[in-house]
């Protein structure tokens, strides 16, 4: 019996995490920036109100949903969504997780889209919704990421 309930307790938290993020994202903080680092991949990050903003609803729809997107990000992306529904109840890590990620990095309003990198450092302003579809907002982060600063030489002791 004990074993059932461990199982089914697996298969309800497996499924509350699913149902957390769409495909494709995570809504681990650290797990993203240990991913970033690993494969040397920036960070998207999406703070979202996934069942009451407008505006976020529309860009999952229009671009983020999309499989010209989704083959860009599967290739060049790690996907973090910080999600603030008001329909849906966040457990209590995941709410105080994605508090601190708001605080930190909450633009005016959601939908808040930013490139980081593994650390957590901006390597964009907020590229939020972008008309144009998901070829238009591939294009975009393109562009963003080409700007982006080189990584600073070492700096080779005075002898």
């Amino acid at each position: 019996m004990k074993t059932l309930l461990r199982s089914l307790a697996v298969l309800v938290a497996t499924a509350a995490v699913s149902l957390a993020a769409p495909e494709g994202w995570t809504t681990d903080w650290e797990a993203a920036k240990a991913k970033a680092k690993a494969e040397n991949k920036p960070i998207l990050i999406n703070l979202t109100g996934s069942d009451w903003c407008g505006w976020c609803i529309k860009l999952h729809k229009e671009v983020f949903d999309q499989k010209a997107f989704k083959d860009y990000a599967a290739s060049s992306l790690i996907l973090m969504e910080a999600d603030f529904p008001q329909k849906t109840k966040l457990s209590e890590d995941l709410a105080k997780q994605n508090a601190a990620l708001k605080k930190e990095y909450l633009n005016e309003g959601y939908p808040t889209v930013l490139l980081l990198d593994a650390d957590g450092k901006k390597l964009s302003e907020d590229i939020g919704y972008q008309k144009g579809g998901p070829e238009a907002y591939v294009a975009k982060i393109k562009e963003l990421l080409a700007k982006k600063p080189a990584a600073e030489p070492a700096k080779v002791p005075a002898t």
